[in-house]
């Protein structure tokens, strides 16, 4: 699963930039077919723009996969997957073959090498550069060759292991593809049902990259149909013609919009601002100009059963036009522009009930995958991608005493350096994936500092921790890596309570959960309302690490107006520059998170002025953060502001 994960993430790197590009080039389609020149000077040059990044598509997901795999991204496994895939490619290309074959005519070559530029080939490029960065980024060679230790080694093993596997595919490609032809051939015998098993499978293989075969077999003159090119030339049987390409209109124009409007809805609130950007933008091109992949990527990988439904539907879609007196075709895709253009083509029929079909799909995408999406939690754009909530911060480790016996002590409590294969952070916790999740030993965990645990599935592990989460990231980083020397177990053990608790003056003081134990249980805290507005329960949050009190308990401010106060006299032990978050240290030792809005740490600082820093003494009723509501909802986020208490799932907070 985190194979998969992070494939799917790294996958949405090329993906970024189809939208722009499919736009590009289908109004340089529309352009020509509209002046009926195909050398306008605007088609053309909106085409080649365009064209620039769609026909390189496979490129782009080498060198996405080999950046996006690896633990840290590097540009030096983007430059080895690009030496991958030129390796790859070069020694694949029909001429090559050629003078391999020791034939005389590069149209002797098996026609399966004209189509080694898909997206498969692609991905084994990508993965095998990052597989050689992680591998040996850090390799050592003898002086003489000293050179090319290190990173610069990296390019190179990836060209030797792309020779390996070149020499594979030079066997298997053939194979694969011709396997596919024949399957496509038998398909024609079997008319409409035959049309909706190539629908079918047509996007089964998109994945793969394989999905030309079977589109080479139907649309181009393999096996004696030719549907593109006679539908286009006017030339085909009316009523026949066209029928392998009818179906993927309404599909295409308007069921995959309906996909992306289902997985807006169903993202979380907090980001359905950077979702929708990137779902419109996906759906757009679909529509327009039948370019499917942007949207098609962003679940394929990441909930393959949704694709799995999709491809269903395609099949459907396609056995149905092609049954019906339904026809029309395309020069580049599925979408709006090529059916306007092929409108009064005469081999053409009925295309206005592409539309009725369309909107029929649109409402059927939207429901199902809805319904799927939340009925089984899948964590398509916007859900899941724990990775993409990560706060940056510019800390680094202080080596106070505090954070690397917390760091030790949560080491050994995660199974030793050994278990622990990554560690990331993010506002609160640590984000982990450990070798054996069953060595990590939850009640070591609270007692060491965390306030809770959280097992999103498979090798991930999270430890809830507090506001300086970061400090005891960096301490575990310095610990891993012989960077800072551990502490003496007889000093941990002496000073674990006072590392909790403790700090110099002037000090960010954590408001970790080892301080529990020595503390009152603050059953109920009274306190003046620190911002004026409605209040909310805790569990109706919409952010489960607030609702689910992994924080602590408390309440929650739908707030009418736009300043923060202390709540009661204290010390600010936390005060961000951003202004989204303020903790302070009560004078009867409760620690209070007041969190202005959801996720708006993002936000920069933008809208919010802050008016304490840390260490400051404040009264009930001073100042702590300005902040402007009608800013954070434009930049798409939630004002709601919890108000917990730190290290204490049990607390009330009752305004006075």
């Amino acid at each position: 699963m985190k194979f998969f994960q992070r494939l799917g993430r790294s996958l949405m790197l090329p993906v970024a930039v189809l939208p722009v590009a499919s736009i590009f080039s289908g109004l340089g389609y529309w352009i020509a077919g509209a002046t009926g020149d195909p050398n306008n000077i605007i088609g053309a040059f909106l085409a080649a723009a365009g064209g620039a990044l769609i026909d390189n598509i496979p490129l782009l997901f080498a060198i996405g996969v080999a950046i996006g795999m690896p633990k840290k991204a590097d540009g030096v496994a983007a430059l080895a997957g690009l030496t991958s895939w030129l390796t790859v490619t070069s020694l694949l290309k029909p001429e090559t073959i050629m003078k391999f074959q020791g034939l005389s005519d590069v149209a002797q070559v098996d026609p399966a090498f004209s189509k080694v530029n898909n997206v498969f080939v692609a991905l084994i490029c990508g993965l095998i550069a990052a597989w050689s960065f992680e591998k040996f980024k850090d390799t050592e060679l003898p002086d003489f060759l000293a050179f090319f230790s290190g990173k610069r080694s990296v390019a190179i093993i990836s060209a030797l292991l792309s020779l390996v596997a070149a020499l594979v595919l030079m066997f298997v490609w053939p194979l694969v593809f011709g396997g596919l032809v024949a399957f496509g051939e038998w398909m024609l015998t079997l008319g409409p049902v035959g049309a909706g098993l190539y629908g079918f499978f047509n996007r089964l293989l998109i994945p793969l990259g394989l999905h030309h075969a079977l589109n080479a077999v139907f649309w181009f003159d393999i096996a004696g149909v030719n549907d593109l090119n006679n539908f286009l030339a006017g030339q085909g049987t009316r009523g026949m013609t066209g029928q392998y390409m009818t179906g993927f209109f309404p599909v295409m124009m308007m069921g995959l919009p309906g996909a992306a409007l289902a997985m807006y809805v169903t993202s979380k609130p907090e980001k359905k601002k950077a979702t929708g950007g990137i779902l419109i933008g996906a759906a757009f091109a679909a529509f327009l100009v039948g370019i499917t992949e942007p949207l098609e990527f962003l679940f394929m990988f990441l909930a393959p059963g949704l694709y799995l439904i999709h491809a269903i539907f395609m099949g459907i879609s396609m056995g149905v036009t092609a049954a019906l007196p339904v026809r029309s075709g395309f020069g580049f895709s599925g979408g709006f522009i090529d059916l306007v253009l092929q409108w009064v083509n005469p081999l053409a029929m009925n295309p206005w009930a592409i539309f009725v079909m369309g909107a029929f799909w649109f409402v059927v995408y939207f429901l199902v995958f809805r319904f799927v999406i939340l009925k089984w939690n899948l964590k398509t754009p916007g859900r899941g991608a724990d990775e993409d909530d990560d706060e940056a911060s510019d800390s680094t480790a202080t080596g106070a005493d505090k954070y690397i016996l917390t760091a030790d002590r949560f080491i050994e409590a995660l199974g030793g350096k050994g278990n622990i294969d990554e560690v990331e952070n993010c506002a609160t916790r640590l984000r982990l994936s450990l070798n054996d999740v069953s060595l990590a030993d939850e009640q070591a965990l609270k007692a060491a500092g965390a306030t809770g645990v959280m097992k999103p599935g498979g090798n991930l592990y999270q430890v809830i921790y507090g506001l300086n989460v970061q400090f005891v990231k960096d301490a575990m980083d310095g610990l891993m890596d012989g960077s800072i020397e551990p502490p003496a177990r007889a000093e941990v053990e002496s000073n674990a309570a006072a590392a909790t608790v403790g700090g110099s003056e002037g000090s960010t003081a954590a408001p970790a959960a080892t301080a529990v134990a020595e503390k009152t249980e603050y059953a109920l805290v009274r306190m003046r309302q620190p911002l004026q507005g409605t209040i909310v329960q805790l569990e109706n949050v919409p952010d489960s690490t607030f609702a689910d009190r992994l924080l602590g308990g408390g309440v929650a401010i739908d707030p009418s107006g736009s300043q923060v106060v202390a709540p009661a006299a204290g010390v600010v032990s936390q005060a961000f520059p951003t202004g989204h978050a303020v903790a302070l240290t009560l004078d009867d030792g409760a620690e209070v998170l007041i969190h202005v809005g959801l996720d708006t740490v993002k936000m920069n600082g933008e809208g919010f002025t802050v008016h304490v820093k840390n260490g400051d003494r404040v009264t009930a009723g001073q100042p702590l953060v300005d902040f402007d509501r009608s800013a954070i909802e434009a930049a798409g986020y939630k004002a709601i502001t919890p108000v917990v208490i730190l290290g204490h799932a049990d607390s009330r907070i009752e305004f006075v």
